[in-house]
């Protein structure tokens, strides 16, 4: 257990301190060209998420979301206080990702967001941003479960792009974010909403792949670590 929460702690934070540090630069760089920070911002993100994933997954799942957790306590492949020990990594080691993107780029450690993301456009984004993503991991599980890495990012990588709320998809990186005023934060009134349709999101996802692939069952890669 202590691997795999390492793992998650390692794994959330680095994703963190990438969706904060390229929006960062991104910003910076870009000129006032939305697009083009955003892109920035897409391509880092998708691609570390790859890398985090193929290397951790082993270990702890790599789940880095408690959205995700949720959605494997509620299969029953990790138990209670392993799924409460994930989510609680999760939040503290995402908040210090957000400070070791802010300390790279001479940034306060935490400033909170003034980025309004508000609106039944946004949560509508958020929900359909979580449910793809849930959907693209039990979906590869059930398909393509060596290729759970390249799906998983490229799902993400989609989803800044079509969705209206550039698809955070996960609450501890919501609640990461709250605490940066840069191109990739949203405004802390903003995120008990998102963080809702993220859950509904995610949960929807899960009783939908039990009608799919219903003979699925999560193997060691995602769900259940080797012995520590």
């Amino acid at each position: 257990m202590t691997r795999r929460l390492l793992a998650e702690a390692l794994g959330t934070c680095l994703l963190v301190a990438v969706v904060v540090g390229s929006g960062v630069m991104a910003e910076r760089l870009a000129d006032g060209n939305l697009a083009v920070a955003l892109l920035g911002n897409t391509l880092a993100t998708g691609a570390m998420l790859c890398v985090l994933i193929q290397i951790l997954g082993p270990i702890s799942g790599a789940h880095f979301n408690p959205a995700v957790t949720l959605v494997f306590f509620l299969q029953r492949e990790i138990g209670f206080g392993q799924a409460l020990a994930y989510v609680l990594v999760q939040f503290i080691f995402a908040a210090l990702g957000t400070a070791i993107a802010h300390l790279m780029f001479d940034m306060a450690i935490f400033e909170p967001s003034l980025h309004a993301r508000a609106g039944l456009g946004q949560l509508t984004g958020e929900f359909i941003a979580t449910f793809a993503l849930v959907i693209a991991i039990l979906g590869a599980l059930a398909t393509a479960p060596k290729a759970i890495a390249p799906i998983v990012a490229l799902t993400i990588t989609g989803g800044y792009w079509f969705t209206s709320s550039t698809s955070f998809a996960n609450p501890a990186v919501t609640f990461a974010r709250m605490l940066t005023n840069s191109f990739s934060g949203i405004r802390p009134v903003d995120a008990p909403a998102f963080m809702a349709a993220q859950i509904a999101g995610a949960v929807m996802a899960a009783l939908l792949s039990r009608w799919l692939w219903k003979k699925t069952t999560t193997p060691a890669f995602l769900a259940k670590a080797p012995a520590a």
